[in-house]
C-alpha cells in the first residue's frame, strides 16, 4: 500500500504529463498539440497492440528522462460493455468484444 501511494505522489511531483489533440501522424509517429506542440512522438502501446489514432482525438503525452512519448488517446467508454470486458474497434466501426461468459462479438455477431 505504501508503494502506491508513494508512486503516486512522486509521479504527480515530477511528471510532466499533458493532454492535447492528435494533429496528425507520420511513419508511425505522432504530432500533438497539448500545451506545446509535441511532434514525432513514439506511441505507447500494450504488447502486440499496435494502432494509429485518429486526427482530432484527445492524446496524453508524458516527458520521460530519454524524451516525450504519448501514453494514448483517452478512450470513449461503450454503454454496452460491462465491467472486465474488452472492445477492440475501428474508425470505420468494426469491433471485437471480448465478454465476461466468453463470448466472443464480431461486428455484433456471436462467434
Amino acid at each position: 500500500m505504501w508503494l502506491t501511494s508513494f508512486m503516486a505522489k512522486n509521479i504527480r511531483e515530477h511528471s510532466a504529463a499533458s493532454s492535447g489533440s492528435v494533429m496528425g501522424t507520420k511513419d508511425g509517429r505522432l504530432q500533438v498539440d497539448a500545451t506545446l506542440s509535441h511532434h514525432d512522438l513514439p506511441l505507447i502501446a500494450p504488447f502486440g497492440v499496435m494502432y494509429v489514432p485518429v486526427t482530432g482525438e484527445k492524446a496524453v503525452t508524458l516527458e520521460t528522462p530519454s524524451g516525450e512519448v504519448c501514453l494514448g488517446v483517452v478512450a470513449k467508454s461503450p454503454k454496452e460493455l460491462a465491467s472486465g470486458e474488452l472492445m477492440l474497434c475501428s474508425k470505420g466501426g468494426a469491433s471485437i468484444v471480448l465478454k465476461n461468459d466468453g463470448r466472443v462479438l464480431i461486428n455484433g455477431k456471436e462467434f
